[in-house]
């Protein structure tokens, strides 16, 4: 066992973007810092997260875009996909991700050591850590910023199915595949290889999938992946369980008395993100999990164990990485400054990259109704904006929820192309308390898909009797 010569400051465990945002941040005070690491450097967001997933979502963007190249006077054969080619690429963008990025020099920079493919890192008490690979570290404050793995089924033959990291790497695509769950992962995975040629059908066991979106957005998905051939099958019952079959694995079911099943290539279990502890050994530190199995902190970051604190995907808050990033920043200014920074609840826009995209900023109408707001609700389709019309993407919308009285925009909810960095403009809106009626008479540029919100606040604007001079500056959408 290698131990280190002098105690630490800070010790950050996990390399995802809430470990190198607290160990940067953490150097940066001028502390001792050690940043260890069970595999790569930059956790599931650089090696089996947002990178690469999103790479093969830009392949999914391509073949729909070639698709469409005849009706501009293009023409192409069918296009076809060399998977293998695909995955190559997507370990090329990974590693030009990883040789570009300023965030290692910057550790560096600030004094950082970094123990990579250390191994498991395990608590021996409150201030040391052992890894799998021999290193021994002490520290007066340890962050705990792990991430977390996909959580498995409690049901017979649910060792034939797969998850979402085994889905992103397959050598091949599967003639067809079940995905469990239709939450933002399980809709990814459907969408992908939806438009990679798979016969997929999608399960959700509440009664709409996407159910922390706005229930119009999850009807408008769900109907645009019925129309481009994804089965969609929302409050099918309870699993009974899998079975190998000759082709692949069967799924038994049943609702109400009726069992019934459903066969395929493979079936791949998207229905949570567990926190990932169970070699970390948190029990030996006196850190408390919650009943979710999440590691349990305050506003500060702070677990129930003096001097450690936590941060991204392990504490079972909002798992992202810009929120990461965040809260990785907050954990190690407590850690150096003693507890000066709260976590808060910031603005945060959130969205997928399926086909079609989808987004989120702020409160649904549900949620905004819910919490005794009088509000006013403005839909914008994409239909009634020139951008989408010449791109040949029409189909979709723009929600905004008002409220009445302070007439600010208290939610955005989008479906349809570039939603995602629509949703980016309306954070901003949200965030510095801009009146619907000020959106409305922004000359956005165009035409751009923000006109779309344009539209959508001028339409708020007249709901709220603001006058016609917001709808006429919009016609420009």
């Amino acid at each position: 066992m290698r131990a280190t010569g002098t105690a630490l400051d800070v010790l950050v465990i996990g390399a995802g973007p809430a470990g190198v945002s607290a160990a940067l941040r953490a150097g940066a005070l001028g502390a001792r810092t050690a940043l260890v690491t069970r595999g790569a450097f930059g956790g599931m967001a650089a090696n089996d997260g947002p990178v690469p997933v999103r790479t093969l979502a830009h392949a999914a963007r391509l073949l729909r875009e070639a698709r469409q190249m005849g009706a501009y006077g293009i023409e192409v054969g069918e296009p076809t996909l060399d998977y293998r080619r695909l995955l190559a690429r997507a370990g090329e963008v990974v590693q030009e991700v990883r040789s570009h990025s300023a965030l290692r020099g910057q550790l560096e920079a600030a004094g950082v050591v970094i123990h990579e493919h250390a191994g498991v890192a395990r608590f021996v008490d409150a201030k040391s850590v052992e890894t799998e690979r021999g290193h021994r570290l002490r520290a007066g404050r340890i962050i705990l910023c792990t991430g977390g793995v996909s959580r498995k089924l409690a049901v017979p033959g649910s060792e034939l199915t797969e998850t979402h990291s085994d889905a992103w790497a397959l050598t091949s695509v599967p003639e067809s595949m079940l995905v469990i769950g239709a939450g933002a992962t399980g809709v990814q995975v459907a969408s992908v290889f939806g438009a990679f040629g798979s016969r997929v059908d999608l399960f959700q066991r509440a009664d709409r999938i996407l159910t922390t979106e706005d229930a119009d957005v999850s009807a408008a998905v769900a109907a645009a992946f019925r129309a481009s051939g994804i089965g969609v099958h929302e409050g099918f019952g309870n699993i009974e369980r899998f079975e190998q079959t000759p082709g692949g694995v069967r799924m038994t079911y049943s609702k109400d008395g009726v069992r019934q099943s459903a066969e395929a290539s493979l079936a791949v279990i998207a229905v949570g993100w567990v926190a990932d502890t169970s070699a970390l050994n948190p029990g030996a530190a006196g850190v408390e999990l919650d009943a979710r199995g999440f590691v349990r902190v305050d506003s500060h970051l702070r677990t129930s164990a003096p001097g450690i604190y936590a941060a991204g995907d392990i504490t079972g808050q909002m798992m992202l990485v810009p929120q990461a990033l965040q809260a990785g920043f907050v954990a190690a200014t407590n850690a150096v400054r003693g507890d000066v920074e709260e976590l808060g609840n910031p603005v945060s826009p959130i969205g997928s990259f399926t086909d079609p995209e989808y987004a989120q900023v702020g409160l649904t109408e549900a949620q905004a109704r819910a919490a005794g707001h009088d509000v006013v609700v403005a839909v914008a389709g994409f239909d009634a904006s020139t951008r989408p019309i010449i791109d040949g993407r029409p189909a979709g919308f723009c929600k905004l929820v008002v409220h009445r009285a302070r007439r600010e925009v208290l939610g955005c909810h989008v479906v349809g192309e570039r939603a995602v960095d629509l949703c980016q403009v309306a954070a901003i809106v949200i965030a510095s308390n801009m009146k619907v009626s000020e959106l409305a008479r922004l000359p956005l540029s165009f035409p751009t898909y923000a006109g779309i919100l344009g539209l959508a606040a001028a339409r708020a604007a007249h709901a709220l009797g603001l006058g016609a001079r917001e709808e006429v500056d919009a016609l420009g959408v």
